[in-house]
């Protein structure tokens, strides 16, 4: 697998590095079939066009990719949102990284899931990489900026893969799990449970439970958290409603239980969330 520089942080390790962590973000991209990448306690099969990000502290293992052809890109998180109230905080609130927080979530435990790359625009995406690639090895003037201007660009590009999940989900014929992202986008600022999407299916919880979290690697109420937090943000950053009407707007009830669940996956409360993303 060729592997991209780490933006200033040297060279990144190779295939034989075994199972570790690291304190920085990641992402990689697959350019065709073949290996095998472990993230936490889940073993993924590649495929051409593949796409991953892994959050810091998560453990992977990247011994599988000896057979793998793509890219893996390395990055501090100053890089992209430097803060006097320190980077791990800044980066969970930088809108073009939410796709990595879901990582972060369940210490311990990967939360990783597939994202595909379409297939015309793989040439594009691969380009990008090369791009970014030669910026880092030649250093000529001005590469830094060159290279966070690709950076940026690639994570527009999986910001963008990750919202249209529900899309991607019909095309490539997961039409229980596109009606189950249907369900909770259409339901998730009303009180929604396992039972109330299980039933919306026509599946048992049970069996719910194992086809979303085997396919995904996440529960439904994880994504339906997800989806809550991620329209939390947005009222956050765009309006100036009092948190609790937040909170009500997006399915949670008690203004007690919003704050301790948006502590719990940003490390702050929405309040301070919101003052530090604005002047």
């Amino acid at each position: 697998m060729r592997e991209g520089n780490s933006l200033w942080e040297g060279r990144a390790s190779g295939a034989n590095a075994g199972a570790h962590s690291h304190d920085y973000l990641a992402l990689a991209y697959f350019e065709r079939d073949g290996g095998s990448l472990r993230l936490g306690d889940r073993i993924w099969e590649l495929r051409s066009g593949d796409v991953f990000v892994s959050s810091p502290g998560e453990v992977h293992d990247p011994s599988g990719l000896a057979e793998a052809e793509g890219w893996a890109v390395f990055f501090p998180a100053e890089v992209l949102a430097p803060s006097d109230s320190g980077a791990f905080f800044a980066w969970r609130s930088h809108p073009l990284l939410f796709p990595f927080v879901a990582s972060a979530d369940r210490p311990g435990e990967s939360a990783a899931r597939r994202l595909v790359v379409p297939e015309e625009q793989r040439v594009s995406w691969s380009a990008r990489f090369s791009e970014l690639d030669l910026e880092l090895e030649k250093r000529w003037d001005g590469y830094r900026e060159a290279a966070l201007a690709h950076l940026m660009l690639l994570l527009v590009g999986i910001s963008r893969l990750a919202a249209e999940v529900v899309g991607d989900l019909r095309l490539n014929d997961e039409p229980v799990l596109a009606e189950v992202f249907g369900c909770i986008e259409e339901r998730y600022r009303d009180p929604v449970s396992l039972k109330d999407v299980a039933r919306a299916v026509s599946l048992t919880p049970g069996r719910l439970t194992t086809v979303v979290r085997r396919k995904t690697g996440r529960t439904v109420q994880e994504w339906i958290a997800e989806r809550r937090l991620a329209e939390a943000r947005h009222l956050l950053a765009e309006t100036d409603l009092a948190v609790a009407e937040v909170g009500h707007r997006v399915g949670y009830k008690d203004p007690g239980y919003f704050v301790r669940i948006f502590r719990r996956t940003h490390g702050t409360t929405p309040l301070g969330w919101r003052r530090a993303g604005r002047p």
